[in-house]
């Protein structure tokens, strides 16, 4: 099908980030599942940032489906949320795309999660909203105004951890020439945050994430500056505990888009980044096909002169070959999917051909391990994976966003899988059950704009369209 035009021009996406409803949600994929009504499962956040909404063309919807001791299905208690809702404030406008980005934390403490929403092409400058989790579910809605003047796209990305009282817990969002730091305490009322500020930059992806690297109870900050001629992505910045720690860049490796989770079980998050291009001259910087980047959490936090743990797909023990433009590691997410204290590390290769089939897609996991290396043991997921309710095809774009929650309550967390290209980029969202040691495709379902009620003729981008307009 091609790349497309102006019109899909969205750093968006689906997921990511840790299990718990507090824990941060990494860049570009957007909101982990979280339990906003209180019942103790976790429900699942589809976004639909192509959505037409009410004649409005593009203008962006997220769908939740409830959790339940039955997880969920296209059959279960479901809310469509668009700038039209009640108590979400503003109104539906063409093109905003709300929904671009999201993250999931308890902002107010109250015990229920609570829902970030980026529409960064809302009014030339974009927006970012929260939904307030309560009994009913997801309710009414605060802005997170831009606190500087100039539009930037705000809320290409967001992030969000609530991680303690007042300013240990904190969202983060990206813009093109903007990153916003708004710290708690976070009210559903009044005022929805203490503070905030900015950090300027020019010609940015706009990927942010959070994690308390050094565990002390605020989480740290990440970024990426502005893309790079001479590198396959951009400066990976890191800011611990607000400037009072100070900002550094880390002075190896580059890329597009983060995770944060702890890789190793020694109770510090780790950093992910994901470097999915293929570099322009191989040898100097990146890897042919994309790859992984790895920095350990400590005591101290994150070493910036440290050199990154590498992953690719030649890497021994994962599955594949790199391949020029598999875009291996153009979506991330990191979750304990066995559950024995070292997270593993979910890796999208949007453009993988499998077989013969060219951009079918191919999603990668790599253990968690307290000792050596990581990548024994991967293993991975395709549309012809043994139980997907689905096949390949080209241009399918299967692992264009990840994610990872238990959503039926039996401590077996969730695979989410987005196909952006499926249904002519309405786009497509795997769930694949968590298993004894691992997700299966056995009773894996998938949810489409039809199934979900929702059909339009064009770029819906249901689960939203990751790294595209960079990749």
């Amino acid at each position: 099908m091609g790349r497309w035009g102006a019109a899909a021009v969205v750093a968006a996406g689906l997921i990511a980030g840790t299990l718990a409803p507090a824990g941060p949600a990494a860049a570009v994929h957007g909101a982990a599942p979280g339990d906003f009504d209180g019942d103790g499962y976790r429900d699942v956040v589809l976004p639909i940032p192509g959505a037409d909404v009410d004649g409005h063309l593009r203008a962006g919807a997220v769908v939740v489906l409830y959790g339940s001791a039955n997880g969920v299905t296209t059959r279960s208690r479901r809310q469509v949320v668009t700038e039209d809702s009640p108590g979400v404030p503003g109104q539906v406008g063409a093109y905003d795309r709300f929904g671009t980005s999201t993250a999931t934390a308890d902002l107010n403490r109250d015990g229920y999660a609570d829902l970030v929403v980026g529409t960064p092409f809302e009014g030339g400058g974009g927006t970012v909203r929260v939904l307030w989790g309560g009994r009913s579910g997801l309710g009414k809605g605060s802005y997170l105004p831009i606190v500087a003047d100039g539009g930037d796209n705000h809320g290409l990305d967001v992030a969000a951890a609530g991680a303690g009282p007042g300013d240990r817990t904190k969202v983060l969002v990206g813009g093109s020439e903007h990153t916003t730091v708004y710290k708690g305490p976070f009210s559903s009322t009044g005022n929805a945050f203490a503070s905030a500020y900015q950090i300027r930059w020019n010609g940015v992806v706009g990927s942010v994430a959070l994690g308390d690297f050094d565990r002390n109870g605020t989480p740290d900050q990440v970024y990426f500056g502005p893309r790079r001629a001479d590198v396959t992505g951009s400066d990976i910045v890191l800011v611990e505990d607000g400037f009072t720690g100070g900002r550094e860049t880390l002075q190896w490796g580059n890329g597009l888009i983060a995770a944060t989770g702890d890789v190793d079980g020694d109770g510090y998050p780790d950093l992910v980044v994901g470097d999915p291009l293929t570099p322009v001259t191989p040898g100097v910087d990146g890897e042919l096909g994309g790859r992984v980047l790895v920095w350990r959490g400590s005591a101290g936090g994150l070493d910036p002169y440290a050199r990154p743990e590498v992953i690719t797909q030649d890497t021994e023990g994962v599955p594949g070959t790199s391949e020029k433009q598999d875009a291996f590691g153009a979506a991330l997410a990191v979750a304990d999917l066995d559950r024995d204290g070292a997270a593993e590390i979910v890796v999208g290769a949007p453009y993988e051909a499998v077989g013969t089939v060219r951009r079918a897609g191919m999603v990668t996991v790599i253990p968690g391990r307290r000792s050596g290396p990581l990548g024994a043991g991967g293993y991975s997921f395709h549309q012809d994976s043994s139980g997907i309710p689905s096949v390949n095809e080209t241009r399918d774009c299967f692992g264009t966003t990840v994610s990872a929650g238990d959503v039926d309550g039996d401590r077996r967390p969730e695979l989410f899988i987005g196909a952006a290209c499926e249904n002519h980029y309405n786009g497509a969202v795997f769930m694949l059950p968590g298993g004894t040691r691992r997700p299966t495709g056995t009773d894996s379902r998938v949810f489409t704009l039809d199934s979900l009620g929702m059909p339009q003729g064009y770029e819906g981008w249901l689960g939203g369209n990751g790294l595209f307009w960079v990749i």
